[in-house]
């Protein structure tokens, strides 16, 4: 018993840890490009699970395919815990499913717990294949080689690079602060070109539209989000205070961008169920105002303090 509880300890321990382990900077860098790429695949289809029924009363939506586990059985017990215990209580597992997703989309994007998100993937792309893969027009192989990704996330030190495990990695061995100013900047980068995109697109309509201009590759399947002009404001306010907290080491400047981050992932959140959402915004602008929360805040505790902090000489000569 005393070995098996040692076990389950150095599990957990190995699964929370940064996944940074030695590896050399190009396969670094492929890695966190790749966990780049699906944690976008999430952020991507996070958009269409809407509440407060997921499609149910339309019978379409995260309804339809998760009833395609019983329509077109790919594992009868799968089936039939599906018919038995998910479809009658499906408004449960509808917000479960869109808190998993976007709990992928944020943690895979940031690169924050690795390997728990990646154990997450895993189940979660197990739990899709279950459901759809004898679905006519779909592909099985997009499941397999999905779980396939996960399990290279998970196994891998895929949070090496432009991550908040990396930055967690770098804390233990003293370096966190740059490494850290360098995440939030470069967060912040990208957030300003896309809140710039947003502002562009949604330039001459409505302030306070309720359905934003999405900011998307044509048939690609990638999204950012949609934001009315309100919402891209906001965005871009969190892009620059990003900005300058890793510009000035001031980590005021990055608790300020988790916080309205933060904010406008709950006000979105709240509003997702009405027509008229304040920031224009969807499932995926929710996700990725938390990858901002995300990153802001776990980089603020590493930044160097807002209070001016004595040199060595000041010191001596107190």
């Amino acid at each position: 018993m005393t070995r098996v509880s040692s076990s389950f300890k150095v599990a957990v321990s190995w699964l929370l840890r940064p996944a940074v382990d030695p590896l050399t900077r190009g396969g670094a860098v492929a890695l966190a490009g790749l966990r780049i790429l699906v944690g976008a695949l999430w952020l991507f289809n996070v958009v269409w699970k809407r509440p407060p029924d997921f499609g149910k009363a339309a019978d379409r939506g995260l309804y339809r395919f998760t009833k395609d586990a019983v329509d077109h059985p790919v594992f009868p017990p799968y089936s039939w815990l599906v018919e038995h215990l998910v479809l009658p209580h499906f408004t449960p597992f509808g917000y479960g499913v869109l808190a998993a997703e976007t709990a992928l989309a944020v943690l895979l994007l940031t690169g924050t717990l690795v390997r728990l998100a990646a154990l997450l993937g895993v189940a979660q792309s197990l739990a899709i294949g279950l459901s759809v893969a004898r679905t006519p027009g779909e592909w099985p192989w997009s499941y397999w080689m999905l779980i396939g990704i996960h399990v290279v996330l998970l196994l891998t030190a895929a949070g090496s690079v432009a991550a908040v495990d990396a930055v967690r990695g770098a804390s233990i061995a003293g370096r966190g602060a740059d490494t850290a100013r360098r995440l939030v900047g470069g967060w912040g980068a990208v957030l300003a070109l896309t809140a710039l995109w947003a502002v562009t697109r949604s330039a001459g309509e409505d302030f306070l539209a309720s359905r934003g201009t999405t900011l998307e590759g044509t048939g690609l399947s990638v999204s950012l989000g949609s934001y009315n002009l309100l919402g891209a404001l906001v965005l871009g306010a969190v892009a620059v205070l990003m900005l300058l907290a890793a510009a000035l080491r001031r980590r005021e400047f990055a608790w300020g961008a988790a916080v309205v981050a933060a904010l406008a992932a709950v006000t979105l959140y709240a509003q997702l169920s009405r027509t008229d959402v304040w920031l224009g915004g969807s499932n995926t602008s929710a996700a990725l105002f938390l990858c901002a929360a995300v990153v802001s805040s776990v980089t603020a505790g590493r930044l160097g303090s807002s209070r001016h902090q004595p040199s060595t000489r000041e010191t001596l000569h107190a």
